[in-house]
């Protein structure tokens, strides 16, 4: 069976191809073949954090976690602070 990030992979591709094909059609050239991979760095900071746990650091050790049920440092057991 096909794990969700491999399906996930292969839909993204796919569609990708789709637009690519249309957008060669379109334009008639094929630099959009060249272009259209470094879409997505265009929009990566548009998404934002608001979805994931803040990030909790150890001030002694530097240890760092997104795990909201982690409250202290498994090294030394000092309580994390919010970064």
């Amino acid at each position: 069976m096909v794990g969700s990030r491999t399906l996930t992979a292969l839909v993204g591709l796919a569609v990708s191809l789709v637009v690519s094909v249309a957008a060669w059609y379109y334009f008639d050239t094929l630099l959009v073949f060249l272009l259209l991979p470094f879409v997505p760095l265009l929009f990566r900071g548009l998404a934002g954090d608001g979805d994931r746990p803040a990030v909790k650091e150890c001030p002694v050790c530097g240890f760092t976690t997104r795990s909201p049920d982690v409250n202290y440092c498994p090294r030394d057991g000092t309580e994390l602070r919010k970064k």
